[in-house]
């Protein structure tokens, strides 16, 4: 019997050995891959910093300055753990962390800034993954289909790689291959996600964060499917075929599939790089007010929105041929359809925050789910302050100090911010996360203090909600009468606009005088 059972120990070393052996040496088999590693990584990253936030700051009185310093310095630890966890799981994992590290005015500054890193250090697929995608997808071989194809990714993301490739009628394209394990991970990864969160909660009951699995629910099915993407393209670049800034590269159809996407080949460079336009002679304000009136029309008269614009999948350029400047729009697998409702009542919002209309703001914020919290909810929309709000966000341009303020404030709130997100519409989430992402960009560029985004923004609300009530009236004079409001409307804000470029005009002639008096030219 002895025996028998050292036999079978045997023999049972031997297999483990030999297995533990050819997972080693097998360069395409990652342990990341196998779900009990990954359980076991974010049950125990889960556990560490529940465990630290308990712990550490226990015996600190809360509020207290040394509360505030030791809080942050757990923010970070946690952020830095939380980070490791995203690039270490990868896929849907890097996916959730993209989006946490974009709300920058919604969370802690510790953890918006260390997980935006998981923009640029998502994993890539090795070239036999990539073949194996197409041959699976498109019944053929690379070099069936293509002159050439670049081994080397133009980039990588969470759910998918691109490579610039040659067909063999001489178009250059771009080919968006989709890393071949993230599909049969994903369903997986968010159960795991919302048990942990339902796990937190029960040690910090304040922690409202089910939001994001389930926007994690619906979205990530619309974006691991490539031929929603390209359906998404064509719609938005018909919807706004009137911008002549916007360029959308054309979908190839014949070459794609769920997981393959061709699209026509458009170079650029990122719309935060001021240094690139400066270089290529784009104006930087230019491109950062076309951005503006891109997304108010997509938010306040089609209610259709590109719901991830970092800096990654906005490029700029000037167009070959005539030398204007371009903005391309990329990847288009995340959008948000925002029912009629609910854009009318953000229209009506906006216009009252941006008219200092404080019973509107009111009315409005919490029509859309605000309650109580309707200053914070306020305050989160614009990223300003609410005395700036109480005075008008469009009277006096936002300073350091206060973006500190704002910054600050998400997490002295987090509670609140929490609590408001769990109660807001589920589609004012990607609003929030596409206007921080967008005031980012204005940041990178120095432009975040003009007012002309504001009247952008009035003059499509205004398009908007006119277009509704001639929609709802059956009555010529009533659709006259509306129109005429709309067009006295408008001329009203394009004359406001206009006085404050003259006032802006004069007073840098006040101070161009005042300088030359100050220091006259030498002799």
């Amino acid at each position: 019997m002895a025996r028998r059972a050292l036999k079978l120990a045997s023999w049972t070393s031997m297999a483990l050995a030999a297995s533990g052996f050819y997972l080693y040496s097998n360069k395409y088999l990652d342990p990341n891959d196998f779900g009990a590693v990954r359980v076991g990584r974010a049950v125990a990253t889960t556990a560490v910093i529940s465990y630290d936030y308990l712990t550490s700051l226990r015996s600190v009185p809360y509020g207290s300055e040394e509360y505030v310093q030791l809080r942050s310095k757990v923010h970070l630890r946690s952020a830095r753990r939380l980070c490791e966890l995203c690039c270490a799981n990868r896929g849907t994992f890097i996916k959730v962390g993209q989006h946490l590290g974009a709300l920058d005015y919604l969370l802690p500054v510790e953890y918006t800034s260390t997980l935006k890193v998981l923009h640029s250090q998502a994993p890539q697929s090795s070239m036999q993954e990539v073949r194996q995608v197409i041959r699976e997808d498109l019944g053929k071989e690379i070099h069936d289909l293509f002159v050439s194809f670049d081994d080397t990714p133009l980039g990588a993301a969470s759910l998918a790689q691109v490579h610039k490739a040659v067909l063999h009628d001489g178009r250059t394209v771009a080919v968006k291959v989709q890393h071949p394990k993230v599909q049969a991970q994903s369903s997986k990864d968010i159960l795991l996600m919302e048990v942990l969160i339902l796990a937190v909660k029960q040690l910090f009951p304040e922690f409202e964060f089910m939001w994001l699995v389930d926007e994690a629910k619906k979205n990530l099915p619309l974006e691991l499917d490539f031929l929603n993407e390209g359906r998404n393209a064509e719609k938005v670049a018909q919807m706004l075929k009137h911008f002549d800034f916007l360029k959308v590269p054309r979908i190839y159809w014949d070459l794609s599939t769920k997981r393959v996407l061709l699209m026509e080949f458009v170079d650029g460079g990122q719309v935060n790089d001021r240094d690139y336009m400066e270089r290529n002679k784009i104006d930087v304000n230019e491109i950062s007010r076309n951005l503006g009136k891109m997304y108010s029309e997509m938010i306040f008269v089609n209610g259709f929105v590109h719901c991830d614009p970092h800096p990654g999948n906005v490029l700029v350029r000037k167009r070959p041929g005539t030398g204007k400047a371009e903005i391309v729009l990329l990847d288009h697998g995340l959008y948000q359809v925002l029912t009629e409702e609910f854009r009318l009542d953000y229209c009506h919002l906006w216009q009252s925050l941006i008219w200092t209309d404080m019973k509107r703001v009111k009315k409005y914020s919490q029509r859309l789910g605000a309650g109580d919290l309707y200053p914070l909810f306020a305050c989160m929309l614009t990223a300003r302050s609410w005395d700036s709000v109480n005075r008008g966000i469009g009277q006096a341009p936002v300073t350091a100090t206060e973006d500190t303020e704002i910054r600050n404030n998400a997490a002295n709130y987090l509670p609140q911010i929490s609590q408001l997100l769990s109660h807001v519409p589920r589609q004012m989430l990607l609003i929030f996360k596409t206007n921080d992402l967008l005031r980012g960009i204005e940041a990178a560029l120095g432009t975040r203090t003009s007012a002309s985004s504001f009247f952008n923004m009035s003059r499509c609300c205004i398009r908007a909600l006119a277009a509704h009530k001639k929609k709802n009236t059956c009555s010529f004079f009533r659709r006259t009468q509306i129109s005429f409001s709309e067009t006295l409307s408008l001329w009203q804000i394009n004359l406001h606009e206009l006085i404050l470029r003259v006032k802006g005009l004069r007073l840098a002639s006040w101070v161009l005088a005042l300088l030359s008096w100050l220091l006259p030219a030498p002799l």
